[in-house]
């Protein structure tokens, strides 16, 4: 998913992609303790059914035990891309003697 829009210093591009389930659980994990209530924000977060979510969660539960729940930084680079703008350079006046 990319949105475009127009600025005065040409066209701006932002690309979103919806979490992960790893990430997504992880930021439910901060807000709750509750496993049915991490399964609920994270399907809502990640725009998924509940369903689907709570096999992953449950596989990721079962796989990670007693592994550290805040992690710094993500898996994923986020690449930001500036290009200056051209401007005209006056003329240069000529050297007459």
């Amino acid at each position: 998913m990319t949105d475009v829009w127009k600025t005065k210093w040409g066209a701006r591009r932002v690309r979103k992609e919806p979490p992960t389930i790893d990430e997504a659980l992880l930021a439910a994990e901060s807000l709750t303790s509750d496993f049915d209530t991490k399964v609920e924000i994270a399907a809502a977060l990640m725009g998924m059914p509940v369903d689907a979510v709570r096999q992953q969660a449950a596989k990721r539960a079962t796989s990670q035990r007693g592994r550290q729940t805040l992690v710094s930084g993500r898996a994923r680079a986020v690449v930001v891309e500036y290009k200056r703008p051209r401007f005209a350079q006056p003329a240069r006046p000529l050297n007459r003697r």
